[in-house]
């Protein structure tokens, strides 16, 4: 029988942003269960330490630290503590984001543009910035960037964050090109509507849900899990040849559009 370790990530570490719920949780703790020492990472420490908890109980190793991936020092204190506590980082999920505006671009007020556009976009570049050097340091690894169908489709409503998960995909292919000759791999995960409290305005919604599932060819939204699976076949060597790409997991809406 064949040894089955393609999706295997024992020995590797994982730093994932923006897990103490939704789908950055369940990508830490999907990466635990195949093996990986994790770092779970969010704004609030608390809501970490409980899904630190979680892995350990599930037999898996994980440590928390505090992160506002607004801010360059915390995302820099984030790096040092998780090479300090992990001993390496072999897989750096980029999830966290935010989103404080749903309307028209026409009345989005700069302040909450830029936040849209520094969180999502300027964030990730800094903190791939401080960890791809360790990674060619340790003769490769997998940076995974949680984009959105969002940056792939237009929207009346999700104009600003619709164009700061674009960028993310053009950062990715770039980052992908400049750091695949040092064995690093570079890609994204585009989700369409997932069942998370970060979408809760969507598919709280009756109107929008019955819309979007009636367009969707399985007639469902997703749930973090699901994306959690495509987040470990990226990380381990099952992905190993694939690099600049985006995954799109939304239950085939975007091919109906």
């Amino acid at each position: 029988m064949t040894n089955n370790t393609l999706f295997d990530l024992s020995g590797k570490t994982a730093v994932v942003t923006g897990s103490s719920r939704g789908i950055g949780k369940a990508i830490a703790m999907r990466m635990a269960d195949y093996g990986a020492k994790v770092m779970v990472s969010s704004r609030k420490i608390d809501a970490c330490n409980l899904v630190v908890e979680e892995i350990k109980k599930s037999g898996g190793e994980a440590y928390a630290c505090e992160c506002n991936i607004s801010s360059k020092e915390a995302l820099q204190n984030l790096c040092d503590v998780s090479l300090e506590k992990l001993g390496k980082i072999d897989i750096l999920v980029l999830n966290a984001a935010s989103n404080p505006y749903y309307g028209p671009l026409k009345n989005i007020p700069d302040e909450a543009f830029d936040k849209i556009m520094n969180n999502n976009v300027k964030s990730n570049l800094w903190m791939a910035n401080m960890v791809l050097p360790h990674m060619e340091t340790l003769g490769g690894g997998k940076v995974i960037v949680i984009s959105s169908i969002a940056g792939i489709t237009g929207s009346a409503v999700l104009g600003a964050y619709s164009i700061s998960k674009t960028a993310d995909l053009g950062l990715v292919r770039s980052l992908a090109v400049e750091w695949g000759p040092k064995n690093i791999t570079v890609n994204a995960l585009c989700p369409g509507l997932i069942k998370t409290d970060f979408a809760r305005a969507l598919w709280e919604d009756p109107k929008v849900l019955s819309e979007i599932e009636a367009n969707a060819p399985l007639r469902r939204i997703g749930i973090p899990d699901e994306v959690a699976g495509a987040a470990v076949l990226l990380a381990s060597e099952a992905g190993a040849f694939i690099t600049g790409q985006k995954i799109v997991m939304d239950g085939g809406v975007t091919i109906t559009s």
